[in-house]
């Protein structure tokens, strides 16, 4: 009897169930715990009152990575998800009144630019090109592979690479290379928040963003985010994984230089020949594993910032509200200071709302709304007085106060139907976030590519990590990469092993 090599998922996350997929299409008997009732982790879904929320993520770019994880367990995405492309992309609202809807359409563009800043528009080309080498060479050269040591991190082929994606550059300086006014540098550097980062810090390499938004596209798949998520849980099911959920890990256990099982909180126990950890990697390192040093390491890196989520349901239509708006806090530079650095509210907060009614009519009851608004607030800081309560009332009065002004809304709060409120306890107490950090771990020039931390454990040859905090990085196609990489190396390193072997002999079975 052949044996089929078994493997340990922990936690359902995206990277989770795409790692999962993989493994299982690659001849493994996998099994997934997880810790809450449905799989998605952070891509997550509420309905009630007929309202459907998504909780996280809500923009669904790079499709082309989606479409190769589809490919790679012997699927097509377009049989899974009815994508609608959403153009323009946002609308943008500043404080002074001004207003800009960004679009993929260049003569728009040219018209809204040129009308805040004569030469703008020549800038913007110049950025988006540059936009473009960065995703590209980043994809091939960077976030799109593994690496295995130090020295081929900063190997003499890829030490060009540093200067070539401005990696020592921060992206809101090199922004100004393009644009004078800084209502525009502020209009093409504000996505660094997608991944939790201010863009007085993030690398210049993230003017990425701008061209896959404008280029490749934001779409949105009907059904929400979560429809994604449905997908590939289905496509792994139908590959043989096995989803435990409600099953909660206390910890693995190790023996020398292997994790050898993991106890849930309820008692149950199970063992495997390879494990992959997909909750929060902090959280593994603090609570699921012995190993104090290196999860005092971990807790002082930099981390992302958190959020403020209003989920409200709405017994009427606002037309005004498109499907993406950004509103941005007067005082660009102290709002993201106040975030990162003092870990707290801003006192000018920006903010998002999304309005999935204007592309799905399914998201909300006839006639009515569903908003979901993100205020962007620093993580949970125990050196630092942090009143939530207090910051959660500004924050929603703030959104008030803005969309009367700017949109002419002025009865919004007499017609939410409910509210459900997180803050960045919810992120941490809901997904085991550590911080409340609801991007992970932050990325500046230490915490990426090699000097992340890495997808495999250093003691514990058999345990591996898909997501946010491992390399490459946070953002859901970014951690469907994460996915692949993971996957890629497991195959690679246990040539030769017993579990290899075992492979092997259940393929040629």
């Amino acid at each position: 009897m052949s044996h089929k090599p078994t493997a340990l998922v922990i936690g359902a996350g995206i990277g989770g169930i795409a790692t999962a997929a993989r493994l299982a299409k690659n001849g493994y008997d996998v099994t997934v715990l997880e810790k809450n009732g449905n799989s998605g982790g952070r891509c997550n879904q509420i309905i009630r009152d007929g309202h459907r929320f998504d909780i996280g993520p809500t923009l669904f770019l790079m499709p082309e990575v989606w479409e190769e994880t589809f490919a790679s367990l012997g699927e097509r995405m377009s049989d899974h998800l009815d994508l609608r492309r959403i153009d323009p992309t946002y609308k943008v609202h500043f404080e002074d009144g001004l207003q800009l809807q960004l679009t993929s359409n260049i003569g728009e563009m040219q018209t809204q630019l040129e009308h805040v800043e004569p030469t703008a528009f020549t800038g913007f080309l110049s950025y988006i090109a540059e936009g473009a080498r960065h995703y590209k060479l980043s994809l091939e050269k960077f976030v799109g592979r593994n690496f295995y040591n130090i020295f081929e991190y900063f190997s003499l082929a890829n030490l060009p690479l540093i200067f070539q994606l401005k990696a020592l550059q921060k992206h809101y300086t090199n922004t100004s290379r393009f644009f004078k006014d800084e209502r525009l540098k502020a209009a093409f550097t504000f996505q660094n928040m997608y991944l939790g980062l201010s863009p007085y810090d993030a690398p210049a390499t993230y003017s990425l963003l701008q061209y896959t938004e404008l280029a490749e596209g934001v779409w949105y798949p009907m059904g929400g985010m979560y429809a994604g998520i449905q997908a590939l849980a289905r496509v792994a099911e139908k590959l043989g994984v096995e989803f435990i959920y409600n099953a909660p890990v206390k910890k693995l256990k190790v023996d020398g230089s292997k994790v050898v099982g993991a106890e849930l909180e309820d008692g149950r126990a199970f063992s495997a020949d390879l494990f992959v950890g997909n909750a929060d990697l902090p959280y593994i390192y603090d609570q699921l594993l012995p190993d104090p040093v290196e999860a005092k390491k971990l807790d002082e890196k930099l981390y992302t910032c958190s959020t403020i989520m209003f989920y409200w349901g709405v017994d009427k239509q606002y037309p005004q509200v498109a499907h993406h708006n950004v509103f941005l806090g007067g005082d660009y530079k102290a709002s993201f200071d106040q975030i990162f650095q003092e870990h707290r509210l801003p006192d000018e907060p920006s903010f998002y709302i999304h309005a999935p009614v204007r592309t799905d009519p399914a998201a909300a009851p006839e006639g009515q709304d569903t908003f979901y608004v993100l205020v962007p607030v620093g993580h949970l800081e125990a050196r630092t007085k942090q009143d939530w309560d207090a910051m959660v009332n500004k924050a929603r009065e703030t959104v008030f106060t803005r969309i009367a002004k700017e949109m002419g809304i002025t009865d919004l709060r007499e017609h939410i139907k409910f509210e459900i409120t997180y803050t960045p306890k919810t992120w941490q107490e809901r997904f085991n976030l550590a911080k409340g950090a609801a991007f992970g771990l932050s990325h500046n020039f230490w915490q990426v590519g090699f000097l992340r931390p890495q997808n495999r454990h250093a003691k514990y040859k058999n345990l591996y990590f898909a997501g946010a905090s491992t390399h490459p990085g946070t953002g859901l196609p970014i951690v469907l990469l994460s996915a692949r990489l993971t996957t890629e190396r497991i195959l690679k390193e246990f040539k030769g092993s017993r579990v290899a072997d075992a492979q092997l002999e259940h393929a040629a079975a």
